[in-house]
């Protein structure tokens, strides 16, 4: 998941801070990327085949589909729902 993670923080025009995750006994693992620009979390639940993640990024130069292209690459899924949505001005 760091990989991915970080791929897709790269991709999508953002800064890196810190990346920290923690695995859960039953092996779902919450993960979360401090960026410059905002943040990447996901939450897994392995049990159901099921990741939720949030890419949430601010300014003109980031692209938070660019992100989640990325992780679809890595984690190629067999349903998604998309919310996006637009915070702010």
């Amino acid at each position: 998941m760091e990989s991915a993670i970080k791929a897709a923080v790269e991709a999508c025009g953002a800064h890196l801070i810190q990346y920290r995750s923690h695995t859960f006994d039953g092996g779902g693992l919450t993960a979360f990327a401090m960026l410059a620009e905002s943040h990447l979390s996901v939450h897994t639940w392995p049990e159901l085949g099921f990741a939720a993640f949030d890419i949430f990024t601010c300014g003109p130069n980031t692209d938070p589909h660019r992100a989640r292209r990325v992780i679809e690459e890595f984690y190629p899924p067999q349903r998604i729902e998309l919310r996006d949505i637009t915070r702010g001005d």
